[in-house]
């Protein structure tokens, strides 16, 4: 008995340590993002400045385990083996839950995973206790679960939100306002000022809300600091002020300095109070282990009330944790990941954008639009100039490096999440660090009008998005947690090994689905990387038709093939290819313009042919689509393949549209057009192939010799072949005239 604790501890330590990675790899945008979407220093040193936060963070990590032990369950009211059990089947769903999020790139907040999952086990284990006892209802399930804390988590989620959100946006116009995009001028004087103020948050941030509970912290003089708080915030108000301002006179940039200064104190807090949140579960559970197995009697079924009582955790825990989340913020490729959806989603310039639009956000434009006229029609011009000339960015050439944002933002962001995470602190009001500083970030964007008309739509998409996610993380935390609770219970040890290597295969399959998305989207900025001579990209624009082309000319083969033999997985691959080709090119479109303005100048003369060539090739791959989709449904649906007569015909077809795209290929890789007149002629005699072959089709379809979902099937492959290569052909005459700036 005693050996499969001790297993049951080891696999906990396991996803501890899997925990904290997948953990810090989501949490890392709380304090990450304002610093590297601001560029305001290089990427190892916003590095090294979080990474010293965090081990002092973790180093002096209060005394928030209580959470995990007694904050959501009434731990006397369980026997050893079932908090086990409940702790096991919280550490299961904190990692794969926390993981697929980090995978799909979306922030969320790993408290409320952690509490929701501890309420999920708990109920679970309860229910399953009621169920086998003589003694308790379902009306005695109060008893066993403290309530109270997930309402509060509930409250905090939606407190969070909305204010966080108000106040960013608030905050941002004012200092807008104030400082405008030209905002050296300012900084010698105002400045001086606003980053005393902001530094000044950021010191009671870090102090009430890092270091509040910590070690380093000496219980009477954080109460003789807490009665005495106004006349120390003016003190530090003066102080950092005067600091700031000797400073700026000596020319140091004092915003990178605040900026700097906000992501070290966020990093401290989140180490020291959001640790509890990947280790918090394996402590408890360890601490009873030790209590009942290893220095106890060794009973199974001795209730745990021992939870309740002071938790002291091991310093060498708690320094090896931080090593840990250390070593994950530098090399995580997944928290990367997570850190772009909040960029991209707060960014200055309009582009290609991550997510779609809905009806709903379309609708919130639509009413900010309405909005935004009755102000202008009630309030003074004069009053409308002024404050436009306040809004005007200042646009700086495309770089690799070129920031997201400015550093007035970035302050913005650190200071306001800085002040509400602490005054909530201060209040005892429950809420998520995640939920803040992300919500700020989206409400200074918005004030800041990165939120233009050319992508408001769409960053309004995102933000819904990952808000519906958060709330959609109770309720998956608390399932998955119930029902792996439910299966741990009743079926042992057999049931902790097979949850074990389900969550090791559902880790390495996340991570090779992330490996391949990360290889890609590198795969695809070594093509368009063009620092060097500006040759290449005339040759990259030459590579993305050839190899679009012959891309089309295999996937359309392969898709005759597929239904001839009715091959449903071949179609199905085809399908995959065929939406990801047109995906690609419809993307192109959006990329366009950064392309032009990087064209030599002897391309000018011509470069509005390639805005046709992107286009046409837009076209080629849709018409594909249009061919591979209904093939696939038609095999899918098991409906009655082609005739004999029906594959004569499309053999032919397909032989003649293979030697056109064989000829167009030689063409573009051997960048020579002197065959076009060919390829037309070859064309003309394909149309009479396809005239043929539909005026056979309808003779077929007077004599009934043919379904009627074939004969349709037929016809739109016709129709199709046809508009991919007339398409085709234009796209080869646009790509002729666009070469010949050469």
């Amino acid at each position: 008995m005693d050996s499969m604790y001790m297993i049951i501890v080891g696999i906990m330590m396991t996803l501890a340590i899997t925990g904290l990675v997948v953990g810090v790899a989501n949490d890392a945008v709380n304090f990450l993002n304002s610093a590297l979407g601001s560029k305001v220093a290089p990427r190892y040193v916003i590095m090294t400045v979080a990474s010293v936060g965090i081990i002092v963070g973790a180093i002096t990590s209060s005394g928030m385990m209580e959470v995990a032990r007694s904050g959501v369950f009434h731990p006397e009211m369980f026997s050893f083996s079932e908090v086990m059990m409940l702790f096991l089947a919280v550490m299961f769903m904190n990692v794969i839950l926390l993981d697929v999020f980090n995978t799909l790139g979306m922030p969320t907040s790993t408290t409320v995973s952690l509490v929701f999952g501890l309420l999920g086990a708990a109920v679970s284990v309860s229910v399953y206790k009621i169920t086998h006892s003589d003694l308790h209802t379902m009306a005695d399930l109060a008893t066993y679960i403290n309530t109270g804390k997930a309402m509060a988590i509930i409250s905090g989620i939606l407190l969070s939100v909305a204010i966080a959100f108000v106040c960013g946006t608030t905050v941002m116009y004012i200092t807008r306002l104030i400082f405008s995009y030209r905002y050296q001028r300012k900084i010698k004087t105002v400045g001086a000022v606003w980053c005393g103020i902001a530094i000044t948050a950021i010191s009671y941030f870090a102090i009430f809300k890092g270091l509040k509970d910590s070690s380093l912290m000496n219980p009477a003089l954080m109460a003789w600091m807490d009665t005495h708080i106004l006349a120390l915030l003016g003190i530090l108000l003066v102080g950092w002020s005067i600091i700031m301002s000797i400073l700026s006179m000596l020319k140091v940039n004092i915003l990178k300095i605040t900026v700097l200064a906000g992501t070290l104190s966020l990093a401290l807090a989140f180490a020291g109070n959001d640790l509890v949140n990947f280790i918090g579960v394996f402590v408890a559970g360890f601490d009873s282990y030790e209590n009942v197995i290893v220095h106890g009697s060794g009973d199974v079924n001795t209730l745990m009330g021992s939870l309740n009582g002071a938790v002291t955790t091991r310093p060498i825990i708690l320094f090896l944790s931080g090593a840990i989340m250390v070593v994950t913020l530098w090399f995580s490729k997944k928290a990367q990941t997570v850190s772009d959806t909040e960029i991209n989603l707060a960014r200055q310039d309009a582009g290609a954008e991550r997510f779609g639009s809905t009806s709903v956000s379309r609708a919130l434009v639509r009413s900010a639009l309405n909005c935004n006229k009755t102000y202008e029609k009630y309030t003074p011009k004069r009053l409308q100039r002024f404050i436009e000339r306040r809004f005007v960015p200042v646009y700086l050439p495309e770089t690799k490096d070129k920031a997201s944002f400015d550093l007035i933002r970035a302050t913005v962001n650190l200071t306001v999440a800085s002040i509400l995470i602490s005054m909530a602190t201060s209040l005892q009001l429950p809420l998520s660090t995640t939920y803040v500083t992300f919500m700020v970030a989206m409400g200074s964007s918005l004030a800041d009008r990165a939120w233009g008309r050319e992508s408001a739509v769409y960053r309004i998409t995102g933000v819904l998005t990952v808000i519906a996610g958060w709330f959609l993380t109770a309720l998956i935390a608390f399932t998955i947690a119930f029902l792996v609770a439910l299966g741990l219970m009743w079926g042992g040890m057999i049931a902790v090994v097979l949850f074990a290597c389900l969550c090791a295969y559902l880790l390495v399959q996340s991570s090779i689905l992330h490996s391949r998305k990360v290889k890609k989207q590198a795969e695809k900025m070594a093509e368009e990387e063009a620092d060097g001579p500006e040759q290449t990209v005339i040759e990259r624009c030459v590579h993305e038709v050839s190899e679009t082309m012959l891309k089309v000319t295999e996937i359309y083969q392969q898709t005759l093939v597929g239904l001839f033999d009715e091959d449903r997985k071949l179609l199905k691959q085809m399908v995959r290819e065929s939406e990801e080709l047109y995906r690609i090119a419809h993307e192109r479109k959006h990329e366009m313009l950064p392309t032009l303005f990087k064209l030599q100048e002897n391309y000018i003369e011509t470069g509005h042919y390639y805005v046709q060539v992107i286009d046409y090739m837009n076209e080629v791959t849709k018409a594909l689509v249009h061919i591979t989709r209904p093939s696939f449904d038609h095999i899918n649906n098991n409906h009655e393949g082609m005739t004999k007569e029906q594959v004569a015909d499309l053999q032919q077809v397909n032989e003649k549209v293979s030697s056109i795209y064989q000829k167009i290929n030689t063409m573009l890789e051997n960048n020579d057009f002197s065959q076009l007149d060919a390829i037309l002629q070859m064309r003309d005699k394909l149309f009479d192939t396809l005239a043929a072959a539909i005026k056979s089709q309808i003779k077929r379809v007077k004599a009934k010799t043919t379904t009627t979902r074939s004969s349709i099937l037929y016809l739109t492959i016709i129709n199709e072949t046809k508009t991919m290569v007339l398409q085709t052909r234009n796209l080869l005459k646009s790509q002729r005239y666009f070469m010949s700036g050469e």
